[in-house]
């Protein structure tokens, strides 16, 4: 069934992304698609250096005989790192220069690729912290800098929902392809061979982000306290900036701590099936590609969702859908065909959400604190991950927690198209013109108190 699966789903997703390629126009400025294609590769690069440590990390603390709780303490140790620490760093991108924390991501997870050569639990520790640093850079600055860029070089905001398009789509190739590489690396040279390679890739990536990239900053006038409180007041003060927040965290909240689950929830289903195995198969490469095949089809998705409406108004269907989509192992945890197809439908999700996410992150967050802003959003999605890893919930609990961080936000994002589309967003500026967002005015609605004191 799996096998099947993926091979539908690949020719699913072609004749999708061809379909929305013709129907959604693709820009052809000479000095767009070079700028593009500086920018793509390198966020690539980057991605493919992450996805060639994920499916190795947990098997070689094991192999070092890790203890569960080492490991657990290991994993905890990166999300915490990320929430703390990296938030502190992501925020030099803003002062120093998001092309410098670029580098200094390439940095840190190759030291961090350079501890997994040592059986010692803190050493090993000591690379889970500078890898949970790297990953807040990873999902922070490399955006930042396309952003501002693009801003910077004059191209029309509907060419830079494109490229996020596209870097969802690239970014499911590549994971496909990291894991074929590592898992024949792995074969060839032992467990720590994925590491090694990925260590190669970053350095790879700061000679390319050093010859290709230019500079480009928040405000790199203020100190990093001041781009803190600048971050820390641009989310107290607009509401739109909080619900985006809080919708990020609350999704990828689920999302992480589906990654975690989705293993052992598919193989209750194969031990249903297979009563007689003592420790049931599943095929996780085929599967894998087929979630990353689904989040591509996601992807062509969003492309054609945000053609007709608007970001904000299809996002609250697409919480609910993902919601459901992780409710089918609750009721139905025996049935592999309805489970794995609940997985696929939150992958596709997965593939719309990210690209939703960039375009709005893009219309709403202001430009000095970017970088900061987004590290600060990570700080209540790692708690999120660090609550549900410390504790021992059953399948069913984590999948209901789940479920319940996608119900909030669903209503959050419901929260942030009313503000959004009333008519009386204070920056209206940042606003889309059209696809179902109410055009803007001066003045406060009708019926508004403020409307009611001008009157």
């Amino acid at each position: 069934m799996f096998i099947y699966t993926a091979i539908a789903l690949c020719v699913v997703g072609l004749l999708l992304h061809l379909f929305s390629h013709s129907i959604v126009p693709v820009s052809g400025d000479v000095a767009f698609k070079t700028f593009q294609w500086t920018y793509l590769p390198v966020y690539l690069l980057a991605m493919v250096a992450d996805w060639l440590q994920g499916p190795y990390m947990y098997a070689l603390y094991a192999k070092y005989e890790m203890t569960t709780l080492q490991i657990q303490q290991l994993f905890v140790a990166g999300f915490g790192a990320s929430m703390l620490f990296g938030t502190f760093v992501g925020s030099f991108a803003d002062k120093y220069g998001r092309r410098n924390n670029c580098i200094l991501y390439c940095i840190l997870y190759g030291l961090s690729c350079i501890t997994k050569h040592f059986a010692d639990f803190y050493i090993l520790m000591v690379g889970r912290l500078l890898g949970g640093v790297a990953t807040s850079l990873l999902f922070s600055a490399f955006e930042a800098w396309l952003v501002c860029e693009h801003k910077k070089r004059g191209f029309p905001d509907e060419h830079l929902t494109s490229i996020f398009a596209l870097q969802t789509l690239g970014n499911s190739l590549v994971a496909i392809i990291s894991g074929v590489v590592a898992q024949c690396f792995s074969d060839m040279y032992g467990m720590v061979a994925p590491f090694d390679v990925s260590l190669v890739v970053l350095i790879i990536l700061i000679i390319v982000i050093i010859t290709s990239w230019t500079e480009n900053y928040g405000d790199s006038s203020a100190n990093v306290m001041t781009s803190f409180s600048s971050a820390f007041s641009s989310i107290r003060n607009d509401p739109v900036i909080l619900y985006l927040g809080l919708v990020q965290s609350l999704f990828e909240g689920a999302m992480y701590t589906f990654v975690l689950e989705w293993t052992p929830a598919l193989e209750l289903t194969q031990s249903k099936l297979n009563i007689d195995m003592d420790k049931p198969l599943i095929p996780h490469g085929w599967i894998f590609a087929s979630f990353m095949v689904a989040v591509m089809i996601g992807s062509s998705i969003f492309k054609l969702l945000n053609k007709v409406f608007s970001v904000e108004s299809f996002m609250r269907v697409v919480l609910l859908v993902a919601m459901v989509g992780l409710a089918v192992p609750i009721f139905r945890p025996e049935q592999q065909p309805a489970v794995y197809t609940g997985f696929l439908v939150f992958e596709m999700c997965i593939g719309i959400f990210w690209p939703a996410l960039m375009e709005m992150r893009k219309r709403y967050l202001p430009e000095e604190a970017r970088a900061t802003i987004m590290n600060f959003y990570r700080i209540p999605l790692n708690l999120l991950v660090i609550v549900i890893l410390l504790q021992d919930l059953t399948m069913a609990a984590i999948f209901k927690s789940c479920c319940v961080f996608l119900f909030v936000a669903f209503l959050t994002q419901c929260l942030l198209y009313k503000s959004v589309s009333s008519g009386y967003y204070k920056n209206q500026s940042k606003l889309p013109e059209s696809k179902g967002v109410v055009p803007l005015t001066d003045e406060p609605p009708e019926g508004h108190p403020e409307k009611e004191q001008l009157c």
